[in-house]
């Protein structure tokens, strides 16, 4: 405990005595946790919209021919039913489907009044239970007489897939750069620290004194500096990402269809997340200012 008790004591002290340095390693690493943070709250707010559409694209419609009759259609509805995969079975006629298309244009769907005759066709739903299901089901349908085209979109789940998992690896990437960079800011800060207590150190050295024990207030002091950084950053994302959400988060759901993320979901996450990297970056950062000194 004395142990502990003395590093945290001469990391405080050797931080007000370098205290400018300091600073601008806490600013520098939190502006870094903070572009990580953004990227973050992005990330999670598109998997959650990925995942959505999946939730809402799980279903094939399958159009019916203008002369199959009601004899043919309870038969479709009979062979689909027993594909496997399926989940369930809604037959739509054309003014229903006239109706779900006004409904979805909103306020222009007046418009559709002018139509005249429906141009639409009767068609059957098929609620699949995942996407694979619904690959077969759409091959299946196509294939049964009496159906004269299917829809079920694939290429747009498989088009967001693929965006989500380019963002994944980019903010991958993003992230270990600025975690090399905010290490080499926190080892230059501490070096100057070492540099300033060179003969001290030597001293202790030649005493007998072990590199964990020279070591340890340098590792505090990095540590300190990591999580200085990282709760002025979590805090920072919080209140910009909690300003969005009040500005556009009913925007976002009445486009999309799909809420954003909680600030105070996020928030809990950040802080642990952050508190993580910080204490990392800080620890490797110290050990690397020290390793060269040590060796020699």
């Amino acid at each position: 405990m004395f142990r502990l008790f003395y590093n945290i004591k001469q990391a405080v002290l050797q931080l007000i005595r370098n205290k400018g340095m300091a600073v601008a390693s806490i600013f520098a690493i939190s502006a870094m946790m903070l572009i990580l943070g953004l990227f973050f709250v992005i990330s999670v707010n598109i998997n959650l919209f990925t995942e959505i559409i999946k939730q809402d694209y799980d279903t094939v419609e399958v159009y019916l021919e203008e002369a199959t009759t009601a004899a043919k259609t309870k038969s479709i509805i009979e062979s689909i039913k027993h594909m496997n995969g399926v989940s369930s079975v809604e037959f739509r006629n054309k003014d229903q489907a006239l109706k779900v298309l006004k409904r979805r244009w909103g306020e222009s769907g007046y418009l559709l009044d002018s139509l005249g005759e429906n141009p639409l066709p009767n068609s059957i739903l098929v609620k699949v239970e995942n996407l694979n299901a619904a690959n077969r089901v759409n091959v299946a349908a196509n294939k049964i007489d009496g159906v004269e085209s299917t829809k079920y979109y694939k290429e747009t789940v498989d088009k967001l897939t693929k965006v989500t998992n380019f963002l994944s690896i980019s903010a991958i990437i993003i992230m270990l750069f600025l975690i090399i960079v905010s290490v080499v800011v926190v080892s230059n800060t501490i070096k100057l620290t070492v540099f300033a207590r060179a003969k001290e150190i030597s001293i202790m050295k030649y005493v007998g004194a072990t590199n964990w024990f020279v070591r340890g207030p340098f590792f505090v002091e990095g540590i300190i500096i990591g999580l200085i950084a990282s709760g002025m950053s979590a805090g920072l994302t919080y209140v910009l990402y909690d300003r969005i959400v009040d500005a556009i988060g009913m925007k976002v759901m009445t486009i999309l269809s799909s809420p954003l993320v909680p600030a105070t979901y996020l928030a809990s996450n950040l802080i642990i997340i952050f508190a993580s990297m910080g204490v990392g970056i800080g620890a490797v950062g110290s050990i690397i200012s020290m390793r060269k000194f040590l060796d020699k």
